[in-house]
């Protein structure tokens, strides 16, 4: 997808994914959290987008990293609340878009 929007003129722009751990939807596995960081990790550090949006280091609890800050929580330990969209939103580099 990334080559298909360069070949096109656009921009990619890559976001990393939140934690997950402890929720209560039955998503988390030690697997997962190792895919997570693993995608999370490429998707910082390939240099393959345009830029990168790190929601993961935005909501997540600096003393459980595997976990959203208890403060951005939605009560399912998956999907931020409104204060976690709002940290998100600050998280997101404007100049991403002045390309």
């Amino acid at each position: 997808m990334i080559r298909r929007a360069h070949d096109h003129g656009l921009q990619a722009l890559g976001a990393t994914i939140l934690p997950f751990e402890g929720d209560s939807l039955g998503f988390y596995t030690p697997e997962r959290e190792a895919a997570r960081q693993a995608l999370n990790r490429w998707i910082r550090t390939s240099g393959a987008y345009d830029g990168v949006v790190d929601f993961d280091a935005a909501v997540r609890d600096p003393q459980h990293p595997g976990r959203l800050l208890a403060a951005y929580d939605s009560g399912d330990g998956l999907h931020p609340n409104d204060a976690g969209m709002a940290a998100m939103a600050q998280a997101f580099p404007l100049k991403l878009l002045r390309r």
